[in-house]
């Protein structure tokens, strides 16, 4: 839904953009570090709405790859954490298992200790 409302509010601002555009026909002096020009006032709207949308995107684009390689990054910081964790659970399984049987086996020599006495 989102989406949807991003487009509807996107059409809308280029519909005025051009509406706005074409009600200003009339050509204007443009000045320029070499000199000056005359353009008709539709195309400089135009070229300014489009180099807008291009900065903008561009620096969309870069937080978007800056973002993707953090979570790249992130991603793998996360495996092996995962597998850390793993390594030590089964080591620690491994001690349990051991400690559960040394005392088995402790609390069976008391058993044969305690029925020969």
């Amino acid at each position: 839904m989102k989406g949807q409302w991003s487009l509807i509010l996107a059409l809308i601002f280029a519909l005025l953009v051009a509406l706005f555009a074409v009600i200003n026909v009339e050509p204007v002096e443009v000045d320029y570090l070499f000199g000056t020009s005359q353009w008709p006032l539709i195309l400089i709207i135009l070229g300014s709405v489009l180099m807008g949308g291009i900065i903008v995107g561009s620096a969309g684009l870069f937080r978007m790859f800056v973002l993707q390689r953090r979570v790249k990054n992130l991603n793998k910081e996360n495996a092996n954490l995962r597998q850390h964790a793993q390594t030590d659970t089964n080591v620690s399984g491994l001690e349990e298992t051991e400690i559960k049987e040394e005392k088995d086996s402790i609390e069976k020599e008391d058993g044969t200790k305690k029925k020969h006495t």
